[in-house]
């Protein structure tokens, strides 16, 4: 296990997954995969369990993935996302990023 993991995002980037094409904030990041086994093995692609993995609000959807560190990139969009859980987890978009608490 990498004992310092060299995370890529940031809590509230914007990101896009690589595969599946969806966007959306990170809102939490993990070292590496905290997941259940089943679950691991049941995910389709299977990723490093050892590197980074992030807790994203999808774009215009009602849930949250998990997604590998490897399967992510920067959405290059400013555009906000639309999420129903944005205003228990974040304060404020400024400039196309997220933000815990209010900046001006």
């Amino acid at each position: 296990m990498n004992p310092d993991p060299e995370f890529r995002f940031e809590i509230g980037q914007l990101v896009r997954h690589r595969r599946y094409g969806y966007r959306g904030v990170v809102f939490d990041r993990d070292a590496k995969c905290e997941a259940e086994d089943e679950w691991y093995e049941n995910n389709q692609t299977q990723p490093p369990r050892d590197r980074p993995w992030y807790h994203v609000l999808v774009d215009g959807r009602e849930h949250s993935t998990y997604a590998a560190q490897s399967n992510l990139e920067a959405d290059p969009s400013p555009r906000p996302v639309n999420h129903p859980w944005l205003e228990k987890v974040f304060s404020s978009f400024v400039a196309g990023r997220y933000y815990k608490e209010n900046v001006n």
